[in-house]
């Protein structure tokens, strides 16, 4: 597409917390498995996380990153935050970022019971006994078929989930990033738990939604008692990798809850249910989900799901739905899609062979190289 207005709204600048965007465009997490095995990042790593702060995003938020050693690791070759190499490897990320004018926030992600790890005998762990919706994904190294239903967590597992996430945030901090951000959403350990069909919990973490995003509130708050007024994001979604159609059962009410429960996150970054955000992320009311969580929590909220559709990207920052703007495919097809955007250049539709055989970098770079010949 051509833009034909030049002043998008997306270009100015804004702070996010303490954290000063040159403008509203954010590169969303998107997971690339392009790890070395131990989950030490890569220098391919290094040049890709560089592009898009050399292209003029105004932020960068990483890839999920694994917490702790024990079970959070999602998929094979996904970059974890855990030893001093990790931290060091994260470092030259970071230092690149920097250089080319950005700030970067490191998301920490715990995979819980859709670990793809299951299918190579690692073992499992969620909320409840619940064996997880849907497929292994092939593209992100599952070998195919339904997950295993994880071990149930005991309230040690908990302490430890917990545990893990403050270590992983104060490394991302001694790794020199700018801010963490809670993988809160898509299914993974902590949507788990705010899931009414993979929480069936009869303690004080199961239940009604105050309690489901119970331990979403308690990392938030063990995080914030750890480190301070460093920049935390928290990001939540209805929907799930494995269950594209759920919506919380409570709508709005449930809603509330969950945004109040997190309401001291320097951020919240909604997670939409489809390309169209206007039309999808609307509950019943008309309401938006991140105009809601605008109002209730009174941070500013990352809106995310199809944010490279221009107009559309617009029309959700002046209708006060948002404040900031994260892409994924968009940004994978236009590393450079805010200095397209000031430009009015045309931008780069995404096709997803970029992403076949599977979601690493060397294969989306074998796809630019096929298409550039």
């Amino acid at each position: 597409m051509t833009i034909t207005e030049l002043a998008h709204p997306a270009l100015e600048p804004f702070h996010l917390g303490t954290l000063a965007l040159r403008n509203r465009f954010a590169v969303a997490p998107m997971t690339r498995i392009s790890a070395e095995p131990d989950g030490t990042p890569t220098a391919q790593m290094v040049e890709y996380y560089r592009d898009y702060a050399a292209g003029g995003f105004g932020l960068i938020i990483t890839e999920g990153i694994y917490p702790d050693p024990a079970h959070s690791q999602g998929y094979l070759n996904q970059p974890g935050l855990v030893t001093e190499r990790h931290i060091a490897r994260w470092r030259a990320v970071v230092d690149a970022v920097h250089a080319a004018g950005a700030p970067i926030v490191a998301q920490l992600m715990h995979a819980g019971a859709i670990s793809q790890g299951n299918a190579y005998g690692f073992e499992t762990i969620g909320p409840s006994a619940v064996q997880p919706r849907g497929q292994m994904m092939p593209d992100y190294g599952g070998v195919g078929g339904a997950w295993n239903a994880p071990r149930e967590m005991t309230t040690r597992d908990i302490d430890d989930v917990v545990t893990g996430f403050v270590a992983a945030a104060e490394n991302a901090r001694q790794a020199g990033f700018d801010g963490v951000e809670i993988h809160a959403a898509n299914g993974y350990l902590l949507d788990q738990f705010l899931t009414d069909y993979t929480n069936q919990r009869t303690d004080e973490y199961g239940g009604p939604v105050e309690n489901r995003i119970r331990l979403t509130a308690r990392v938030l708050r063990a995080l914030r008692e750890a480190l301070g007024n460093f920049p935390i994001g928290v990001r939540l979604s209805q929907t799930k990798v494995n269950d594209f159609t759920y919506r919380w059962p409570g709508a709005e009410a449930d809603a509330q809850i969950v945004f109040a429960a997190v309401a001291d996150a320097t951020y919240l970054h909604i997670a939409s249910e489809g390309r169209n955000f206007l039309e999808t992320a609307q509950f019943p009311s008309g309401a938006t989900i991140t105009q809601l969580a605008r109002d209730v929590s009174g941070r500013p909220v990352i809106a995310n799901g199809g944010m490279h559709a221009l107009p559309q990207a617009a029309d959700v920052l002046t209708g006060g739905h948002a404040d900031v703007l994260s892409l994924g495919t968009g940004a994978l097809a236009n590393p450079d899609l805010p200095r397209r955007v000031e430009t009015g250049s045309e931008l780069a539709s995404f096709d997803r062979e970029m992403l076949h055989p599977m979601a690493t970098l060397d294969c989306a770079a074998a796809w630019r190289a096929r298409n550039s010949e």
